[in-house]
């Protein structure tokens, strides 16, 4: 019995530094729009839509928890030039029946709030229409979900 406890101490005192070591994150931040967050422009910009080596990146999130939703501005990185967007989809699940993509999807904005783009190209979740705080981005908006 005590040959079968030193074994299982050594286990589990090899698994306990193990997990200690890898430093896993369970949050749910991991896939919503954070700093350094990759997205996917989908309006029709010039900006947004020719090729570039480097994807578009979050800089900065507008909001006290550092964590964008729908309906949240965010400062992009984008060319080498620095961009304001509004965030119209992301990959986490949201509160019930709202609708979760396959990328996190923004369009892009000037400092007033107006599109930069005359279309979008992908559906926009109906949530922001409730918002009523964009009014011009949900006018370019062919579809809603």
């Amino acid at each position: 019995m005590a040959l079968l406890n030193r074994q299982l101490g050594f286990s589990l005192t090899h698994l306990r530094s193990t997990v200690i070591q890898r430093h896993f994150s369970i949050t749910a931040a991991c896939q919503a729009i954070q700093k350094l967050t990759r997205v996917r422009v989908v309006d029709n910009s010039a900006l947004g839509n020719t090729p570039y080596h480097r994807p578009p990146k979050c800089i900065h999130v507008y909001n006290k928890t550092g964590v964008g939703k729908v309906g949240d501005k965010i400062l992009l990185a984008i060319k080498g030039e620095k961009k304001k967007a509004l965030i119209v989809g992301h990959k986490m699940p949201g509160p019930h029946m709202t609708p979760r993509f396959d990328s996190n999807n923004v369009v892009l904005i000037e400092d007033n709030g107006n599109p930069i783009g005359t279309r979008i190209k992908t559906p926009i979740p109906y949530t922001l229409r409730q918002k009523g705080e964009f009014s011009k981005v949900l006018a370019i908006a062919r579809n809603f979900v």
